[in-house]
């Protein structure tokens, strides 16, 4: 399907007989590699229709001589666009998406708090354009998925805001920055600089490469001798700034990820670009009651993202069978202390791929699974020297971050800072049917299905009201409510947020 629509009309009667969903790719036109490469991830993500608009948006434009002097190459862009695989382009004129005298076009304002920093300190109203361009685009076209550049990161925060606020149900979807082999980013722009620009550019944009690597050592930024090295080159500097990637605001010593964003001036032609900086690799963090499938789908998304996997309540299972092995009397804390100075737990992956559990070099991983263990292991986890260890052994594996952890704590008390924190949970029932599911598999008829459920219900009162880390929903997380979604679609679900926040860029390959 190769399809040119030029008039509203004729896109409504073509979305009527559509029985596809769309993926969207907004342009301006003037198509680059970066466009092309937004095509070709869409084509090949699933089966929906590619949809490209081409609209030149003139509520964008800072001034009329800057909207003239924009790049207008329809016909090449439409061999592009084809080629890469769109199958329908939109090419609206200015008329048919601002009519003038309707008052069914909504004039939309960007968030306050997203647009008045970087490029928004300069080009007041540019975003409350693009965000009235494309909130009238997604409510024409209706598309399922949007896909959007990175390049455009501040764009990008503020048209997740905006599907946000208007509860649009649209997923976004964003590739990293793409660049020549120069180092510069693809523009539209690009193609206005003279050879020597080109050469100002390239310098710009290295020199963030470079602070990128020197961060990725040092963990910290010069900030002032980055600009006075620009400056020595004659680079006119509109901003260059570090910001906490999300909220744009000054970096804290605790963020984690952070974003060096800068633009420059070139004659006339006016060019941004940003990289983002990394203290540690992102970590998710999943809490939530017994039984609500925290294990099993940790495993598949730490698969599936090639993350570690880290089962915290596997470690205080393990250690509450070496507590009942070795006899230890545990409210006796010297007795107490003195074995916890001698124990290490530690996870390996066997022969099926599976992650068995070693304590002080005994395999417990089936052993850890027992009613017994179960019925015991929220007293022994509510000891604050017990909790204290652990704790501290779960940030050490955590201190370089790649790891997906679950527990009843994590997101509250060891990794509150993690970057994606999720409360998984279900009901009682639910979550005593999937317990009786796994007893019933391993052979086990020590307890019955109404015993599960007042045992559930017990476990859960001791996690959410012991003194010490009680079980809650840590502050930013995220709630999953499990019941009647099956494993993969929960997985789905985790991924998808994962990818929503964590810039394409930095994400584990």
């Amino acid at each position: 399907m190769n399809k040119i629509i030029r008039k509203i009309e004729e896109l409504e009667e073509w979305r009527r007989h559509l029985k596809s969903d769309i993926n969207f790719i907004p342009t301006m036109g003037n198509l680059h590699y970066g466009h092309q490469k937004l095509i070709s991830t869409a084509k090949s993500s699933n089966c929906n229709i590619n949809l490209v608009s081409i609209f030149v948006n003139p509520l964008q434009f800072d001034s009329k001589k800057d909207l003239k002097s924009y790049p207008k190459t329809v016909d090449k862009d439409i061999e592009i666009a084809f080629s890469t695989g769109t199958d329908v382009i939109f090419i609206p004129n200015t008329i048919d998406i601002y009519p003038p005298n309707n008052k069914s076009i909504s004039y939309l304002k960007a968030s306050k708090e997203l647009s008045s920093a970087l490029c928004g300190i300069t080009r007041k109203g540019h975003f409350d354009g693009v965000c009235t361009v494309i909130y009238r685009l997604l409510k024409l076209i209706q598309p399922k998925n949007l896909y959007l550049g990175e390049k455009d990161w501040q764009q990008l925060l503020i048209l997740k805001n905006l599907v946000s606020e208007k509860k649009l149900n649209i997923n976004i979807l964003s590739i990293p920055t793409q660049r020549d082999s120069d180092g510069i980013p693809f523009s539209s722009r690009n193609n206005l600089l003279s050879k020597n620009e080109k050469t100002i550019v390239k310098f710009f944009s290295n020199e963030l490469v470079h602070s990128q690597k020197v961060f990725k050592k040092d963990k910290k930024i010069e900030l002032n001798q980055i600009i006075k090295k620009l400056q020595s080159k004659n680079i006119s500097i509109e901003y260059l700034e570090h910001l906490n990637a999300y909220s744009l605001k000054k970096v804290q010593k605790e963020d984690n990820i952070s974003i060096l964003a800068g633009a420059i001036k070139c004659g006339k032609t006016r060019l941004i670009d940003h990289v983002f900086l990394m203290k540690r690799n992102p970590i998710i963090a999943i809490d939530g009651p017994a039984g609500s499938g925290k294990s099993t789908i940790t495993k598949l998304i730490a698969k599936k993202l090639k993350f570690l996997y880290l089962d915290t309540g596997a470690m205080y299972r393990a250690l509450s069978w070496l507590l009942i092995k070795e006899k230890i009397d545990y409210n006796e804390k010297s007795e107490l202390n003195k074995i916890l100075s001698n124990v290490s737990i530690i996870f390996k992956t066997n022969s099926i791929s599976h992650q068995d559990v070693f304590i002080n070099k005994f395999c417990v991983t089936e052993e850890i699974r027992s009613q017994k263990i179960s019925s015991i292991v929220s007293k022994i986890s509510s000891i604050k020297e017990i909790r204290d260890f652990l704790v501290k052994e779960q940030r050490k594996i955590g201190e370089s971050g790649g790891l997906v952890a679950e527990g009843r704590d994590i997101g509250s008390t060891v990794f509150p800072d993690a970057e994606i924190k999720i409360y998984l949970t279900a009901s009682i029932e639910e979550r005593a049917k999937r317990r009786k599911s796994e007893l019933d598999i391993r052979g086990s008829k020590e307890i019955d299905f109404n015993q599960l459920k007042e045992l559930i219900r017990k476990r859960d009162l001791d996690d959410s009201t012991r003194e010490i880390s009680p079980l809650t929903k840590a502050k930013g997380a995220i709630e999953l409510i499990t019941d009647g979604y099956s494993i993969n679609e929960v997985v789905e679900k985790i991924i998808n947020i994962y990818n929503f926040k964590i810039p394409k860029e930095i994400q584990i390959e």
